[in-house]
């Protein structure tokens, strides 16, 4: 059972991405400092998959904490690197904490790693097309200057791996440039836990349907979109847990791309944020109080995925739909109303 490292572990897509790592065989160990977490997420994941995964908690940015773990930990085989600050809305406000957490937690590691044969996935994103000349948009489309600090961090990241893995031939990098991770699991014992108010959609939505918030704000109704409204490609979580699994095994057995890779992770369909609103009201039978707002800094209008590379090459595709989406959020949530994390 090859060990394999999960930064960020016990974050959103992370915890979701151990359970699948434990389904298929694999020993998930994870670092995490809770900066976006919480511990009882690790309870949650052990009623899932019946054990307890192996837990460190210290901040990546820390070199040294890095290095010692490293040195106690020398049978792992894999990385997959969720560890980063993610909100497109707060990198806008706070540039140099994102530009600090998501560079410094990826040199460490590459860093401690240097001289190991290493297989590492890397948590990208589809900010790195910014507003895309051609839809569905394809990973030869051109990497174009970021709308926010958020996605810079991510295409200077992809740079920085891609010159890491030509330059040391221990490294076999894939980058996942993933698209809109909504839902939760099919048990309800893990989803999107946001911590203070929701950066995401799908958890506002969730929360105002629920009671906790008052309304939900649709940043834009005048874009040049269908309903004025931007438009993403949602993908459900567990789905996107699976394809950085089926990423380590590509890696495992020698990815005839070479060493550095990018695949696109989505579903290939594009809905706009009203039709997201609107799927959600049909499988939850709740009616959302929301309204139109102003454009939000850093969003990008619309953008969705061709994923024929990740269906033929990385030997995944999406399953779950949108209503399965909107379904498991809601369950989560509900779940959350009845055993409060946090």
């Amino acid at each position: 059972m090859s060990k394999i490292l999960v930064t960020g572990g016990t974050g959103y897509i992370g915890s979701h991405t151990v359970v699948e790592l434990h389904h298929a065989g694999y020993t998930p160990i994870i670092v995490d400092n809770l900066s976006n977490s919480n511990l009882q997420i690790l309870d949650q994941i052990e009623k899932i998959i019946g054990v307890k995964p192996e837990f460190h908690q210290f901040d990546l940015c820390d070199d040294e904490k890095v290095a010692d773990f490293v040195k106690s930990n020398p049978d792992i085989s894999g990385i997959i690197h969720f560890a980063a600050s993610k909100a497109v809305g707060e990198s806008v406000e706070k540039p140099l904490k994102y530009y600090h957490n998501n560079f410094f937690s990826l040199i460490n590691l590459l860093n401690a790693y240097q001289g190991k044969k290493i297989n590492f996935v890397f948590s990208s994103s589809c900010t790195v097309y910014g507003e895309p000349d051609v839809l569905p948009v394809t990973e030869s489309a051109p990497v174009k200057r970021a709308t926010s600090p958020y996605g810079n961090t991510k295409q200077i990241a992809e740079e920085i791996l891609e010159e890491t893995a030509h330059a040391y031939d221990n490294y076999q990098v894939i980058a996942l440039r993933y698209f809109n991770p909504v839902g939760a699991h099919e048990s309800a014992l893990i989803g999107e836990l946001p911590l203070g108010v929701p950066q995401n959609l799908l958890p506002f939505i969730t929360q105002t349907a629920i009671g906790k918030r008052e309304k939900l704000t649709v940043f834009g109704g005048d874009y040049d979109t269908p309903d004025g409204s931007c438009v993403r490609d949602y993908i459900h979580v567990v789905d996107l847990a699976k394809a950085h699994v089926a990423a380590i095994q590509l890696l495992e057995k020698g990815n005839p791309n070479g060493r550095y890779d990018v695949f696109n992770v989505g579903t290939g369909n594009g809905y706009s944020v009203l039709q997201a609103i609107a799927a959600f009201e049909t499988a939850s039978g709740q009616k959302l109080n929301y309204v139109i707002g102003p454009r939000r800094d850093g969003d990008i209008v619309k953008v969705w995925g061709d994923v024929t590379k990740s269906t033929t090459q990385l030997g995944w595709k999406a399953e779950l739909g949108i209503d399965e989406m909107m379904s498991s959020a809601w369950a989560w949530e509900n779940y959350l109303a009845q055993h409060p994390i946090g």
